[in-house]
């Protein structure tokens, strides 16, 4: 699969450009801290960059002249393949009780057995339970010499603060939509895909800002030899969105609902449509505020038509999880708003 065959595994190599600048910050300082915190949404990169980290620090010949590992050492080819015994890794989402927790404290009492640090990396860290948060806190902050910890979350707000304000904060964000271009770019060039990059744009912007679900699509497109971008449209159920744009500023009630009634019988995602046309509507509200946005095709509709649209879209986006017929949410959201103009 794309996205484990072309994880990155160096520092150079991640993808998120703002971690990957943050991350060459605490690894060239005089001193390494003895907890971080990885905050981001799924497939941002938090676990593949925990793992470098852990490479680079136990690397045997990147210091003192380079902080990236070198991929070739045992120590380096023993993380990657997840054997390396100075790596612990556990997964609080089904590891989550206070005696997990204890067992991975009694782990750094010992001294690294072949690296220069013990790392100890937990994912999903906010699935820990009350009690094994309070066995780990002690050894948060009095943690071992040797010791590293490196904590990966989806949901900062249920980590407790004690455990947070012990750990250096490094933000992971939602992936940018020229990351994940870059990314794509570079995996199509080892795997020699020629796609143009509207094609790749249009594949970054449907990743839900994940490189893993990005990397995901691009495999599957592919796959199934996808190449015209109106066939990948088809392929995300997102057929239309402009056509359907200029349709609402016709304001013709009847074209629209017959517009919708069409998509639907076709098969398009609602979800994919209404996520494409606020993002379209999202960057129209801010060139009407003057923010200068190039390659935009601007529509006639006003700041506050566009505003109100925004607002009932939105709520039309949150009612599809409980819908019996999804493009219910979408007719009901488009008749309110032309009941208001």
């Amino acid at each position: 699969m794309f996205y484990l065959k072309y994880r990155p595994q160096t520092i150079s190599e991640i993808d998120n450009s703002r971690v990957k600048e943050l991350l060459k910050k605490i690894l060239e300082g005089k001193s390494l801290p003895h907890a971080l915190l990885f905050v981001g949404q799924k497939g941002t990169g938090k676990t593949s960059a925990a793992r470098i980290f852990a490479k680079a620090i136990n690397c045997l010949n990147n210091r003192p002249n380079s902080i990236e590992p070198c991929n070739h050492c045992r120590h380096c080819l023993s993380i990657t393949a997840s054997s390396f015994t100075d790596v612990v890794e556990l997964d609080a989402a089904s590891n989550r009780g206070i005696e997990e927790i204890k067992n991975l404290i009694r782990e750094t009492a010992f001294f690294p057995m072949v690296g220069r640090f013990r790392v100890f990396i937990i994912d999903e860290a906010h699935m820990i339970t009350p009690d094994g948060f309070n066995a780990l806190l002690k050894t948060l902050e009095e943690p071992p010499k040797s010791a590293i910890f490196i904590l990966a979350t989806t949901n900062l707000e249920k980590l407790p603060k004690t455990i947070a304000s012990r750990c250096l904060k490094v933000n992971f964000g939602q992936a940018k939509i020229e990351d994940i271009i870059i990314m794509l770019k570079r995996i199509c060039k080892s795997e020699n895909l020629k796609f143009k990059d509207e094609f790749l744009k249009l594949i970054a912007r449907h990743s839900d800002h994940s490189f893993r679900d990005a990397a995901k699509i691009l495999e599957e497109v592919s796959i199934q030899n996808i190449a015209a971008t109106s066939d990948l449209e088809n392929y995300l159920g997102i057929r239309g969105k402009t056509n359907l744009l200029e349709v609402i500023e016709k304001k013709d009630i009847k074209k629209t609902f017959l517009w919708i009634e069409e998509f639907s019988q076709s098969g398009g995602s609602f979800k994919n449509l209404l996520e494409e046309i606020l993002e379209e509507l999202r960057v129209q509200l801010l060139h009407k505020k003057g923010v200068m946005i190039d390659d935009i095709k601007t529509i006639s509709l006003t700041t506050k038509e566009i505003t109100s649209l925004i607002k009932l879209l939105m709520e039309a986006y949150q009612n599809l999880r409980s819908t019996p017929i999804e493009s219910l949410p979408l007719e009901i959201a488009l008749s309110e708003f032309y009941n208001k103009t």
